[in-house]
């Protein structure tokens, strides 16, 4: 009898430790986010032209076009004074100011910020309709420089505000219109004006990404722009805004979330935003707020925040410098996924976050693909990167109250890269 009562002890106690060992044990993995996005540090360019043959902007005529900018941002352009050798009309750098300092958007006449340059690249003839085109070129190129009343080689002219009238409309949601008329007619400087360019650049702050996207003055010119100063050929130099022309975002710090279950426990599309604190997310970059509420929720194992070292949010890729990085090491057992969100910075309320199931802790690799960008629904959209309202440009977002939805590419603003090619997830 005791023989068998020590074999079933026995039995026992090996089946336990087999059970042990062969249950599942938590596993530690690290999930790295990645700002991978190619920056450009334009918001906006364009081309305008007049509407005949050749396409000019004669005497008495106008031409008008329309973009978004935000507070701290300018409008800069360039035409050619067609009948000279060499100059064209352009706004001092950075640009024509849109925005009073209380956030007022600039409206009316704009012309005084409109100045006459000399691209110093070909010799100045006296200017009128009888000019010869191009012209004797500079034996040594001279850098560009104002033209002030008179030019290098005594020739007169009247002040470019005179000559070309420039005034700006504000369309509301920071929407502005601009109308470039040509006032020359009857003067002594009479001209028309050649197809031109123009430009928005982003801005850190006060900070201009591309402060001087056209001309620098006191400085050698370009091949871009000589083909507009002496041509009013405004091919080469759009291409070259084109090319700088695109998205620049940071991502706020990252919200990373191990929880237990089938459903995402911070949102749902289709639902309106829980007033648990994404919405602070997805307007201000602010995670705390939302990874307080999550802390307390039933099946929420562990909430990260997680914050570039250097500038706390994530930077895109600038000058071919990396973008911002971070990483958590995870703690992870059977069952758990793994959620995450970040707000697109440069926008009113769109955040990226891990859509259907979110990330199986279970697996490992990249899961980029699992991302979508969303409205949250809270605040009324704006050009990405370029409106009044948008807080991390300065501005107080403006309320609206709609469902969560994905943000359609192309979207009513503008057309983004694919998700893949601005945010980076891999778990390993």
């Amino acid at each position: 009898m005791i023989k068998s009562l020590l074999r079933l002890s026995i039995t026992v106690l090996v089946f336990s430790a087999c059970t042990k060992d062969h249950d599942p044990q938590p596993t530690a993995k690290t999930i790295t986010i990645e700002n991978v996005l190619e920056s450009r540090p334009l918001v906006q360019s364009g081309t305008f032209q007049g509407t005949g043959t050749p396409p000019v902007i004669l005497p008495g005529q106008s031409v008008s076009f329309s973009f978004s900018a935000a507070k701290n941002q300018r409008l800069t352009f360039a035409t050619m004074y067609g009948w000279s050798n060499d100059l064209f009309f352009a706004p001092e750098n950075p640009g024509i100011r849109l925005y009073g300092d209380d956030g007022t958007p600039v409206t009316g006449e704009v012309s005084a910020q409109i100045k006459l340059w000399d691209n110093g690249s070909r010799i100045n003839a006296a200017p009128g309709a009888a000019l010869s085109h191009p012209g004797a070129a500079e034996s040594v190129p001279k850098n560009i420089k104002e033209v002030t009343g008179t030019d290098d080689y005594g020739h007169n002219f009247l002040p470019a505000a005179q000559l070309m009238n420039v005034s700006l409309k504000y369309d509301g949601n920071s929407r502005f219109t601009v109308t470039i008329k040509n006032e020359s007619g009857g003067t002594a400087n009479e001209t028309p004006f050649s197809p031109g360019v123009w430009a928005i650049s982003y801005t850190a702050g006060t900070d201009f990404l591309l402060p001087e996207p056209i001309y620098s003055s006191g400085k050698a010119t370009n091949e871009a722009l000589t083909r507009i100063a002496e041509a009013g050929d405004n091919v080469a130099m759009s291409t070259t805004l084109t090319s700088q022309t695109g998205i620049f975002t940071p991502l706020s710090p990252i919200l990373v979330v191990v929880y237990s279950g089938s459903e995402n426990p911070f949102y749902k599309p289709g639902e309106n935003d829980r007033g648990e604190g994404l919405k602070e997310l997805a307007q201000k970059g602010n995670a705390d707020i939302l990874a307080a509420a999550l802390k307390v929720k039933s099946g929420v194992k562990n909430v990260y925040v997680l914050k570039e070292p250097t500038s706390t949010v994530l930077l895109p890729k600038i000058g071919g410098n990396a973008g911002g990085k971070v990483s958590q090491q995870l703690t992870l057992a059977a069952g758990d996924r793994i959620a995450l969100a970040t707000m697109y910075g440069f926008s009113n309320d769109w955040f990226f976050a891990t859509g259907g199931n979110d990330i199986d802790a279970n697996t490992s690799g990249d899961f980029s693909g699992s991302l979508a960008l969303y409205d949250d629904g809270t605040a009324i959209d704006q050009f990405p990167g370029a409106g009044i309202t948008q807080f991390n440009l300065a501005g107080t977002p403006l309320t609206e109250s709609k469902p969560i939805a994905p943000v359609p590419n192309p979207n009513p603003f503008t057309t983004l890269p694919a998700i893949g090619s601005i945010i980076k997830v891999t778990l390993q």
